[in-house]
């Protein structure tokens, strides 16, 4: 230590670690784009005496994270329309389309299940896509520019003339994007799902559902709470069943098997000569004999009680 404050360095490799701490406030997502970025770096200077400055610079990667589990992003989005095919008079008929998604918000990787209804009233042969899209906006000096990339698409059957067609969650992989940019004032970044329709000769049929892909995946708390719950209460619902207060007599032999029906299965077999004993009877008799024997009867008195009553611990889960 030269003086208070400076400190001499010996000739060699020195390595000095520090840290930042960064802005309390949300930074917006690192973004690279077409007419515009966003970038943040770390600059280091090296300042010495009677020589010039020596700095070195490294870019350093924000995302300023999206939970998907808010509840505006877990809002199932909807949409429905139709177009009527043809031009001036001779129009062919109409083709609608309704599309669904379970929620708005979704990350990268994730795959979104498409519910679709595609109906083709029309005389022509067409074909359902859907695709996701990015839209990037610019917004500098008063002007605003725009970009739009097909980012991933799907790709549907043909649906002849006077059928229809339902997607029951086909599903479109998102690839990795940069997440949604929302709140920044001179750029952002949009994404849309578009559920279109293909019509040869015609101007295709398109429902877009807007999209948010945050960085926080969807966690299924919600959904998995109610799954459970319904179980639950599936599982529990035999308890609503009323027992009758008196049980319900058996039914009477005489009901069950009829006298016909006794002698057509049970044959007469004569007693064997010579049989001095119960053991020499054939076996197959004494299986007939016992098969329709009546059963004892019905008393809701205990023949047999005793004299000390068992007791058995019941418990219940809740």
């Amino acid at each position: 230590m030269g003086g208070e404050g400076i400190l001499l360095l010996q000739p060699g490799k020195h390595e000095f670690p520090f840290s930042f701490q960064l802005p309390s406030e949300p930074l917006v997502t690192s973004f690279s784009g077409k007419y515009g970025s966003i970038q943040y770096c770390v600059r280091a200077v090296l300042e010495r005496p009677q020589a010039p400055d020596q700095s070195i610079k490294r870019e350093l990667q924000v995302v300023s994270h999206i939970d998907v589990n808010t509840p505006a992003l877990l809002t199932p989005v909807l949409k429905t329309q139709e177009k009527m095919v043809g031009c001036w008079f001779f129009t062919s008929g109409p083709v609608s389309l309704s599309a669904k998604i379970e929620r708005k918000g979704y990350c990268n990787g994730e795959a979104i299940p498409i519910y679709a209804e595609i109906e083709n009233c029309s005389s022509r042969l067409i074909v359902p896509k859907a695709a996701i899209f990015q839209t990037q906006t610019y917004l500098a000096s008063g002007k605003t520019k725009t970009v739009r990339l097909m980012v991933a698409h799907v790709r549907g059957n043909h649906i002849a003339s006077g059928s229809t067609d339902t997607w029951n969650g086909k599903t479109l992989k998102i690839p990795p994007v940069t997440p949604s940019i929302l709140d920044c004032c001179i750029i952002r970044v949009d994404y849309s799902l578009a559920v279109y329709i293909h019509i040869p000769g015609a101007k295709k049929l398109m429902l877009e559902l807007p999209l948010v892909i945050g960085t926080v995946p969807y966690n299924g708390f919600g959904s998995r709470n109610s799954s459970i719950a319904s179980q639950f209460f599936m599982d529990m619902s035999w308890l609503t069943l009323t027992l009758p207060e008196q049980p319900e007599a058996p039914p009477n032999y005489a009901d069950v098997v009829s006298e016909e029906e006794f002698s057509r299965h049970v044959p007469p077999y004569p007693q064997p000569p010579n049989c001095e004993g119960e053991s020499c009877c054939p076996m197959f008799a004494c299986i007939q004999e016992f098969r329709f024997q009546p059963p004892p009867l019905y008393s809701e008195v205990d023949p047999h009680p005793s004299d000390v009553e068992e007791t058995h611990p019941v418990s219940f889960i809740l």
